[in-house]
C-alpha cells in the first residue's frame, strides 16, 4: 500500500510542478496602443471675429454664441471640433472649438469670438492671417451635419 501512495504521491508532485512551470511562463505583453489618427490637415486663410450683433444667437450646434467662450465658425470642419488657430503675424495661439458655421466672407477661412481675438492679438485689425490646425474631431463626425445646413447665421 505504501507503494501506491508513493507513485501518488510522485504523480502528484510532477503534476504540481507542471502546474507551477507553466505559472512562470511571461505571458505575452499587450499590443502597443494605436497611435491617434490626424484629426486633419492645417488650412492658412483669413481670420475674422464675430461681431456683437451675434451674441445671444443660437450656433449651428444649438448653443447661444457667448462672445468671452472659444466658439468659432468653420465651413467644413465637424462641430465639436477643436482646433488651434494661430496668428501668423503675431504667433500667437489658441485652442477653440468649432460650434458654428462660416465664415461667410470670400477668403476667410474662421471666425473666432472676440475673446480669442483678443488673445491673438487680432481685435483690432479686425483681421489676421491665420492657420487653423484641427487637434480632436469627435467620434461622431461622420456623415452629413443637418444642423449646418440649419445655421441661422
Amino acid at each position: 500500500m505504501q507503494i501506491g501512495t508513493r507513485l501518488g504521491s510522485s504523480g502528484l508532485v510532477v503534476l504540481l510542478l507542471a502546474g507551477l512551470s507553466a505559472c512562470s511562463t511571461p505571458a505575452a505583453p499587450p499590443p502597443p496602443p494605436e497611435p491617434p489618427a490626424a484629426a486633419g490637415p492645417a488650412q492658412q486663410g483669413e481670420a475674422s471675429y464675430y461681431g456683437p450683433q451675434f451674441e445671444g444667437r443660437r450656433t449651428a450646434s444649438g448653443e447661444r454664441f457667448d462672445p468671452a467662450s472659444n466658439t468659432a465658425a468653420h465651413r467644413s470642419l465637424p462641430l465639436g471640433t477643436v482646433a488651434e488657430v494661430k496668428n501668423l503675424r503675431t504667433g500667437r495661439a489658441e485652442r477653440v472649438v468649432i460650434r458654428d458655421r462660416g465664415p461667410y466672407v470670400r477668403g476667410r477661412v474662421i471666425d473666432v469670438s472676440p475673446r480669442t481675438a483678443e488673445r491673438l492679438g487680432m481685435k483690432q485689425d479686425g483681421t489676421a492671417p491665420v492657420e487653423v490646425k484641427p487637434i480632436a474631431v469627435p467620434a461622431n463626425a461622420g456623415g452629413g451635419d443637418a444642423q449646418a445646413a440649419a445655421s441661422t447665421r
